[in-house]
């Protein structure tokens, strides 16, 4: 009975964690034969679970709305994918890191002994990634708002802020008046959240910071559009207007490189800013910790380097190009 009873809870984990299961799949996963997993449906629903049965060749069992799971459902690596996810957590929302302690907490609080053990054995030290910069935690407000606005299809008014968090007065040259927008992706990367969104008064697809938008709702719904090139994480990380702003380094500098700012941008560093300037050269602004950090960087991209601000960089690349002349002058001895 005691086998019996896990693996239901099993099952209705399982169930719980997407939204159709074929029964060959679920008695795969549960290690039971199609049999038992029909048994086992049958005893959820008599406790009054409303799973329901999708007939045809793609059908198979899903959970139906308004359930109410157990609160400890969790198996033994759940506990622990938990625990860890919470720990870890980046901090891009105002307020995320206390909500996930508690969070924490109260889930350990329902766990059963075994369970609430291996999850209090995972403590976890997050260290700081200094190649990274992520944006300023967004306000949970604004990001539900956002994120509604996705999932309902509902076209948001939005103004573009500064970094800071004012918006340009309508005199100021990086002022650009309110648009409405089609908003269709909420997406994370490198601790920083974008919204994937269509402009439908100058038809164009653009990539935008959700730290550096006011928005406001409206009624009006759009139909779904296929984003440029169909890879959605492709067209976010080769997006150089994406809104990003320069880091601070001990070190900035800048060069023109002979490559599109599409191809830059998706490897240039965090805290970097890509500058279009034609078909096939762009600007990139990066910092480091020393001039021959930057150096090093602006490498990596394999191409011709013209135009080097400051000459303390300039300088850099110099010496760099001598260290690295020696270096394969002294490989190439015998």
């Amino acid at each position: 009975m005691a086998s019996t009873s896990r693996r239901a809870l099993r099952l209705l984990s399982l169930l719980g964690s997407r939204r159709l299961w074929p029964l060959r799949e679920l008695a795969t996963a549960l290690e039971v034969g199609e049999r038992t997993v029909r048994r086992d449906i049958e005893t959820l629903r008599q406790l009054g679970y409303p799973i329901t049965t999708v007939h045809g060749p793609d059908g198979g069992y899903r959970l139906g709305a308004g359930h109410t799971l157990p609160p400890l459902v969790f198996d033994h690596d759940q506990a622990l994918a938990v625990a860890v996810a919470l720990q870890t957590a980046p901090g891009t929302v105002f307020g995320l890191e206390d909500d996930a302690a508690r969070a924490l907490i109260t889930l350990e609080q329902a766990m059963p002994a075994a369970l609430r053990e291996s999850m209090k054995s995972l403590r976890l030290t997050a260290l700081r990634d200094y190649w990274q910069f992520p944006a300023p935690p967004v306000d949970p407000s604004v990001l539900t708002a956002v994120g509604a606005a996705v999932r309902d299809r509902r076209v948001i008014v939005t103004e573009m802020l500064r970094a800071d968090g004012t918006r340009p007065g309508i005199g100021d040259a990086d002022f650009l008046p309110a648009r409405r927008i089609e908003p269709h992706h909420l997406v994370v990367w490198a601790g920083r959240w974008y919204l994937v969104a269509h402009d439908p008064g100058n038809h164009r697809w653009g990539v935008h910071r959700v730290d550096r938008l006011r928005t406001r709702p409206t009624t009006h719904r759009f139909g779904p559009r296929r984003i440029p090139h169909d890879d959605l994480a492709h067209f976010v990380m080769s997006s150089h207007d994406r809104g990003d702003g320069l880091a601070t380094w001990e070190c900035t500098g800048s060069a023109r490189l002979a490559l599109p700012a599409g191809v830059v941008a998706r490897w240039a560093p965090g805290g970097s800013v890509v500058e279009h300037l034609d078909a096939e050269h762009c600007r990139l602004t990066l910092g480091a910790w020393s001039w021959a950090g930057i150096a090093g960087i602006l490498a990596t991209f394999d191409t011709e380097l013209t135009d080097l601000q400051p000459p303390e960089l300039a300088r850099a690349c110099a010496r760099l190009a001598h260290r690295l002349t020696a270096a394969a002058d002294t490989a190439g001895r015998p």
